[in-house]
Order: C-alpha cells, then structure tokens, then sequence
C-alpha cells in the first residue's frame, strides 16, 4: 500500500532561497566515469532481498561494463560551439538524437561493453542468450532498434534486448554531453530550463526517470530532474507537476516502511509526486533521507510504488529505458 504525505513537510522554495546564500547550479552535467560506477554500486545494495534481484544484478553488470568503457573509451568530439549557442538561445536541446547525428563508434563501444557483460555472468544465466542474440544483431537491425528507443516506439522493439541496448545510447549521450560541457562550460552557466510545462531534457529533449532532491556540498535540498537518456541534472521547482506545471493538488505518495519499532515510517526515500491537476506522477528520491539514493537505480527498484499508483488512475510522465514496457511483438519487415 501506499502511504499519502503533505507537501508542507518539504521546504518551501521561500525557505530554500532564505536559507545561506549558496551559488546552486541550474544544470548538473555528468561525470562518465563515476556515474556508471555509482549506479551499480547502488542496484547491488537495493538487491539484496529485492524480488527484481536477478534482474538488478544484471542491470549492475551492465552498468559495471560501461563504466569500464567510459574509463577506456577517449572523449567524443562536442558539436560546434555555435550551434549549441543556437540551440540554448531558442530554448531547443542541442543534443537532440534528431539533431545529433550517432558516431559509428557507438556501435563499437556497445558490443564491447556486452562482450564484458558475457565475463561477467554466471555460466547458467537466462540473461546469457540475450546478451549473445543481441551482440549478433547486424549494423542496420541495431540501428533500427536504437531509433525506436530515441522515438519512444515501442512497437516492434525488442522488449528483452531494448534495456542492453539503451544502455548502450546512455553511455554514448553521457559521453557526448560531458564533452560539450567541458568544451564550453560557459554555453551553460546561464542555462534556463523551456518555458514549457511538461518538462524534457534541456540537454538531449528526453523525458527524465525521475527527480532528486540533492544534499551536501554546497546543496540544501534543490531539486532537479535527471535525463533518462544523457544523465544531465537540471533545477526544478519543488513541489510542482514536472507534466503540467501546477503546484496545486500536488500529493506524495509512498510504499509504507516499517521503523525498528515497528510503527509506519513516512519519509520514504523514494516517493511518487501525484498531481490530481492532470493525474500524472515522477518519482522523487530524496537524499537527504538516504545519501544513497541514484535516480535511475532507485526508480528501477521501486516499480511496486509504479504498479500501485498506475491503479489508483496516474499516469507516469518520465521513462526508464533500463526497464520498458509495451507492445513485444517482433518488428515488421521494412519496406523496400
């Protein structure tokens, strides 16, 4: 079951601005080679005893390969300085896939970091045969794939093999905006997120996974949305509908918890923020209550709190292309 709590247990963004005049960034980029290392570490510590264990774990090995190949892998060349100046101007995400052209590389560096997932597993597991089906995919039908995962198709998609190989456009897209960012720091330092209610990735037009309240190092509790697809972090406003933009009717759903007491624990680290407004949610991990927490692993690891809320009438806005859903059947033959 789920267990309701009041927005008025968060702060206020009155209360975070009065708080000590800290310089808090607006946009977060990623740092390839901790980010994948980070993410494992955590989808081992929530699988312990987790019903998803098995595929917790598989997602860890893979999150371990690519960490290898960030550290392996030179940098990817960023787009041009004016062009990215453009497209920040005109509130449009430079790194959109439909803007941003993918590297063969990216091809090269993926089969390599399943080759490294095939070390990795256990000689009887059922995941082998798709990592080995997948790693045997020709050019064009790896091509194929990936565009459906960037257009959020999930007709035709191979369901099993579409988390390996988002893995894959992940390590790619975070590699590319982490080179954008060091190449010209100052494109972002003015970074404003689109006036636009329903919020995508500045960076990449992605939906997020979810959304984080952040702690230490200079952070006291801001919120950002974190890119399902490149892993960049951007502010956002607590307490309010990352789909609509309202600030009214905005609910906090958790799964209940059980303190050493035995009495209900509310503060959940992982919370749904409900929005009776449009009757959407996104997941908000908080890490103040868990220093731990890692957007994408946590969302990955709470989907009862998804089943739940999606039965009580809300929809999610945001994705996690480590676990997708939809129509399974195998792709149509393209048209000569």
């Amino acid at each position: 079951m789920t267990t309701p709590t009041h927005p008025s247990e968060l702060p206020s963004p009155e209360q975070i601005v009065l708080r000590a005049g800290l310089d808090i960034p607006s946009f977060i980029a990623p740092k390839p080679t901790a980010l994948f290392a980070e993410r494992a570490l955590r989808l081992r510590q929530l699988a312990a005893g987790h019903a998803m264990r098995e595929y917790l774990l598989l997602m860890a090995v893979v999150c371990e390969a690519l960490h290898e190949r960030a550290q392996a892998h030179p940098a990817l060349p960023p787009p041009d300085a004016e062009s990215v100046a453009q497209a920040l101007a005109s509130a449009q995400p430079p790194l959109a896939p439909q803007r941003l052209a993918r590297e063969p590389s990216w091809r090269t560096e993926w089969r390599a970091a399943m080759a490294q997932v095939l070390q990795h597993l256990p000689a009887d597991s059922p995941a082998r045969a798709t990592v080995q089906a997948v790693i045997a995919l020709p050019d064009a039908a790896l091509e194929q794939q990936a565009e459906r995962l960037l257009a959020g198709i999930t007709l035709g998609l191979d369901m099993a093999a579409a988390p390996l190989i988002a893995a894959g456009l992940q390590l790619y897209w975070t590699q590319r905006l982490a080179a954008t960012a060091a190449a010209q720091p100052d494109a972002f330092k003015s970074f404003a997120p689109p006036a636009s209610p329903a919020q995508h990735c500045p960076c990449c037009g992605s939906l997020p996974t979810a959304s984080i309240t952040r702690a230490g190092q200079g952070f006291k509790g801001q919120r950002y949305l974190h890119c399902a697809l490149c892993n960049a972090q951007w502010r956002t406003e607590l307490i309010h509908c990352c789909h609509c933009g309202s600030a009214k009717g905005i609910q906090y759903q958790a799964l209940q918890a059980v303190g050493d007491a035995g009495t209900p624990d509310t503060r959940a680290a992982v919370e749904a923020e409900t929005c009776e407004a449009c009757r959407h949610y996104l997941k908000i991990v908080h890490m103040e209550r868990d220093a731990h927490v890692e957007p994408i692993a946590d969302d990955l690891a709470s989907l009862t709190l998804d089943l739940l809320v999606s039965d009580a009438g809300y929809q999610r806005h945001g994705t996690n292309l480590l676990l997708l859903f939809g129509d399974s059947e195998p792709a149509q033959p393209e048209p000569a």
